[in-house]
C-alpha cells in the first residue's frame, strides 16, 4: 500500500474544529520516494516556472513575496507515483465531502522547489472576490530535513493573523491540510533546497486561470 485509503476520526474532527491538521502516517515511505523522484526529474528537464502572486492582469513575480519556482502537474498525464497520489486525493476529495459537508468538486496540485533563501511571505491560499479553493494540502518531500534548515510552515490564528498557531517542520512524508479560506501561513526562509507537493481541494469543476498561492 503506497497511501492509507482515508484519514481517521480523530484527523476529520480535528480539521474540522480547528482548521488545519498534521499527520506524518498518511504517505507511505515508497509514494514519497517515488514522488521526491519524480519533482527532480521534472526540474532537471526545466519544466518548472519561478512562481507568481495576484490574478488577473495583476499577475506578476514578486520575489521579495515568494520566490520559489513550480511545475504544475497535468492530471490527464500524471503516470507512476504521480497518478498514484492522485487517485488517492480523489478518495480523500470524497471522504471530506461525505463527512464534513464540503461539497469539493476538482483538485489542482504542483511541484514546489524553494531555493536556499527561500522564502514565502504570509498570505491566504484564497484569492478576494474567488472562494473556489477550499482546502489546502501540502506535502513534505525532502528526504531529510532538521530544525536548523528552517523552511517551517508557519500557520496564524483566524481572529488574529499576528499570533502563531504553528511551526511546522517539512519533514519526509510530512502531510498538511488546512482551510484555505481560514488560516494565514508562511513559509519560513529555509537554509536548503526545499521540495514539496501543494495544492487545493476546489468547489468549483472547471479550473480557473489563477496564481498559485
Amino acid at each position: 500500500m503506497l497511501a492509507t485509503s482515508a484519514l481517521d476520526d480523530t484527523l476529520i474532527d480535528t480539521l474540522a474544529q480547528r482548521g488545519w491538521v498534521v499527520s506524518d502516517e498518511l504517505i507511505s515511505p515508497e509514494l514519497h520516494h517515488g514522488l521526491l523522484s519524480s519533482c527532480r526529474q521534472h526540474w532537471d528537464a526545466g519544466d518548472f516556472k519561478p512562481a507568481a502572486v495576484g490574478k488577473g492582469k495583476a499577475l506578476a513575480r514578486h520575489p521579495r513575496i515568494r520566490n520559489d519556482s513550480i511545475y504544475w502537474i497535468e492530471a490527464e498525464q500524471a503516470q507512476g507515483p504521480v497518478r498514484q497520489f492522485l487517485d488517492w486525493t480523489e478518495t480523500l476529495r470524497e471522504q471530506l465531502n461525505r463527512e464534513l459537508f464540503a461539497g469539493l468538486k476538482s483538485t489542482e496540485f504542483h511541484f514546489a522547489r524553494y531555493p536556499q533563501g527561500g522564502v514565502y511571505k504570509k498570505h491566504l491560499d484564497q484569492h478576494k472576490g474567488q472562494a473556489h479553493r477550499s482546502i489546502s494540502l501540502v506535502l513534505y518531500l525532502n528526504q531529510t530535513w532538521t530544525d536548523d534548515d528552517g523552511g517551517q510552515l508557519c500557520l496564524y490564528a483566524t481572529d488574529d493573523n499576528t499570533r502563531e498557531l504553528a511551526r511546522v517542520l517539512p519533514q519526509a512524508g510530512r502531510l498538511v491540510l488546512f482551510r484555505s479560506d481560514l488560516v494565514p501561513h508562511a513559509v519560513l526562509p529555509c537554509s536548503q533546497t526545499r521540495w514539496s507537493l501543494s495544492g487545493w481541494f476546489r468547489t468549483d469543476a472547471t479550473l480557473l486561470p489563477v496564481a498559485p498561492l
